[in-house]
């Protein structure tokens, strides 16, 4: 297992509250315990972007949001515009869901110029985009081909997982990915990090941030594993 300092554990994760029935002040306590462990970012829906920012202002925590949520499948106009919309409100970094029918379909260039459309409002506003793939509803051959089209269109991450698909991440899917875009892009994994003992494993294979609604949790391991030592 790959060791780690615990003090750097918290700056790999993306602490994420993306369930549907998210209450206000769920979200209020997330930016707490992001604010005290100084995650990377919080990972909210696009509606609590406003929330999130005045939760965390005068904090290096960044506010993470997802577009195009869960399935991909809303047209690039709109994603581009959702974006936009949410870079307004603060938002700093974009996961955006490729356009996982057309990948499936064969039809490569609707998915870079997906991607693309957000990449360039994204970078404008001097934010990052993650590109997440969905990878339990691809094969392998469409997962690099995916991860080709992310890089070639600009992004500065590719994600494995909207964690809503049938499965998550797998260090298997975080090794494919980080062999295909190079040492130069990003890879979050995400979907099913529970614990400590996951994060190294996907840190491991190649994975450069994480994305978990456990945060809070494997900071407390990482706290009781160096207590212990």
């Amino acid at each position: 297992m790959v060791e780690m300092d615990n003090s750097k554990i918290a700056g790999l994760i993306d602490h994420t509250l993306l369930k549907p029935d998210s209450t206000a002040s769920q979200i209020v306590k997330l930016c707490a315990e992001a604010r005290e462990h100084e995650f990377a970012s919080v990972c909210v829906n696009p509606c609590w972007v406003p929330l999130a920012a005045r939760e965390l202002a005068g904090s290096p925590v960044k506010i993470c949001t997802v577009i195009g949520f869960p399935l991909g499948a809303n047209s690039t106009a709109t994603k581009q515009f959702e974006a936009a919309d949410a870079l307004r409100s603060g938002a700093r970094e974009i996961d955006m869901v490729i356009n996982v029918g057309a990948l499936r379909s064969g039809d490569p260039a609707l998915v870079k110029a997906d991607i693309q459309a957000v990449v360039e409002v994204t970078h404008k506003a001097g934010a990052i985009v993650k590109v997440i793939l969905e990878n339990a509803l691809l094969t392998d051959e469409q997962k690099v081909t995916a991860c080709k089209l992310a890089v070639e269109a600009g992004a500065d991450f590719v994600k494995t997982s909207t964690g809503f698909a049938s499965g998550g991440a797998t260090v298997e899917d975080v090794a494919l990915m980080r062999r295909t875009v190079g040492p130069d892009i990003g890879v979050k994994a995400a979907g099913g990090v529970r614990s400590l003992d996951d994060l190294k494993k996907m840190v491991a294979a190649g994975a450069t941030r994480v994305g978990t609604s456990s945060g809070a949790a494997i900071i407390a391991s990482a706290k009781a594993a160096e207590n212990a030592h």
